[in-house]
């Protein structure tokens, strides 16, 4: 084993360097001795080491129990044995031999230094867990050096990660060598160490972005409420401010675009609304269908949270968004159910309603009071479905012989063509 004093700086400078604490040390060194040792005498021995850790000097004893006829020599010794040790010869006594270190010290120090080494890397390992387990949540950067199966594995300087094809965006290409910036969303202990998890597609990337890109948010004066993302397609933000004189939407959006594009630059052109949050569903509905603009939200159930949304005729693909995108994020948003139409839709639909009324069979010519009461009571209120009746579909009705179904036939498709 190392001198005194060498002992005493290697310990010193692996507790620094590693952040290995010495007693770990030590233990590892005392169980080292007593390794060598039994491989000298055999497994069976009872041995104990220890290390002065002042000085750094290394004591080992066999310990053997007095007994007054030894039937196994390595844990036993006779009293007058011991007596002649100058030690305890009472019979059930536990003596303790000083052993002579020097005999199995070179292969003690052997077996240490590479659990020492061992626990080293375990201590780093460890150590590099929690301070990336510290880390879920936030942005790191690194460079693409291997992807399998569609995995990207990424290096991050002190160690790698994966970031899964589920957590790629679609539209997004990297290759190998390629820089790539990524949100850190689990780090869990697995049969290799540890294991880091990346992600692109989820909203905390969004979020950390903006973190970084807005000062006022970095110091909380204004606040992201709440995140909601179609990857690669389009997010929404809400935003607000606990300062009346600093606007939410135009902090994050900064001088001509200035703080929002880099953002917009590093989603690879991924849209990005700004929503201002608010109590009031009216206003926060109308915000969340951005950058749609609202002309009425009728509020249908305050209970099950159901809303329709007026917009002009021209709004009304904006308000939905490529494949109901933009409608889907609002709803997810807000937590409100929207229905969303153009007032062309409004119109038709009042007509409709207006069409169907049972006193709109009163617009057909050519029919009797008695045959408008007799068509009301069977239900045939509405005159759309007339259309599609047959002379044999009315004359099964009560009331209606042959001569009064040819009539309606004929009042409805005249009322049709007019």
């Amino acid at each position: 084993m190392a001198e005194k004093g060498e002992l005493l700086i290697a310990l010193e400078q692996i507790e620094k360097d590693k952040k290995i604490k010495r007693e770990d040390i030590l233990a590892v060194i005392e169980n080292a001795l007593i390794s060598a040792y039994k491989k000298h005498v055999g497994r069976n021995v009872n041995v104990e080491a220890k290390v002065d850790p002042e000085t750094g000097e290394m004591v080992a004893s066999v310990i053997k129990i007095v007994v007054k006829d030894v039937v196994n020599p390595l844990l036993e010794i006779r009293a007058q044995d011991a007596k002649k040790l100058g030690k305890n010869s009472e019979i059930g006594a536990e003596v303790k031999i000083p052993l002579d270190t020097q005999d199995f010290s070179r292969i003690a120090a052997q077996t240490a230094k590479q659990v020492i080494v061992q626990k080293i890397r375990g201590s780093e390992r460890d150590s590099l867990f929690e301070e990336m387990k510290e880390k879920v949540g936030q942005i790191v950067n690194g460079d693409i050096y291997r992807i399998t199966n569609g995995n990207f594995i990424v290096d991050l300087g002190k160690t790698e990660a994966i970031l899964p094809g589920s957590e790629q965006v679609f539209k997004e290409k990297f290759s190998i060598g390629q820089h790539i910036k990524a949100v850190i969303i689990k780090v869990e202990k697995n049969a290799k160490g540890f294991g880091i998890v990346l992600s692109r597609a989820s909203t905390k990337l969004v979020k950390r972005l903006f973190e970084l890109e807005v000062p006022e948010i970095y110091e909380k004066i204004v606040e992201i409420v709440d995140v909601v993302r179609e990857p690669g397609t389009r997010t929404k933000i809400v935003v607000l401010s606990h300062n009346p004189k600093v606007d939410p939407v135009g902090a994050c959006v900064g001088v001509k675009g200035a703080r929002v594009k880099p953002i917009i630059d590093e989603l690879r052109g991924e849209r990005i609304d700004l929503v201002p949050y608010s109590q009031d569903p009216i206003k926060y509905i109308s915000g969340a269908l951005s950058p749609a603009k609202v002309n009425s939200v009728i509020i249908i159930s305050e209970n099950e949270k159901k809303a329709e949304v007026l917009v002009t005729d021209d709004m009304l693909s904006l308000a939905i968004g490529k494949n109901g995108h933009n409608v889907k994020l609002a709803a997810k948003l807000t937590g409100w159910h929207i229905d969303v139409k153009s007032e062309g839709q409004r119109k038709y639909e009042n007509e409709m309603r207006i069409w169907k009324q049972p006193e709109s069979l009163e617009k057909l010519e050519h029919l009797d009071e008695k045959t408008i009461e007799t068509l009301v009571k069977a239900g045939l209120t509405d005159i759309e479905k007339l259309t599609s009746f047959t002379v044999d579909d009315l004359t099964a009705v009560s009331g209606i012989d042959l001569e009064t179904a040819e009539k309606i036939i004929e009042s409805v498709r005249k009322n049709l063509e007019r």
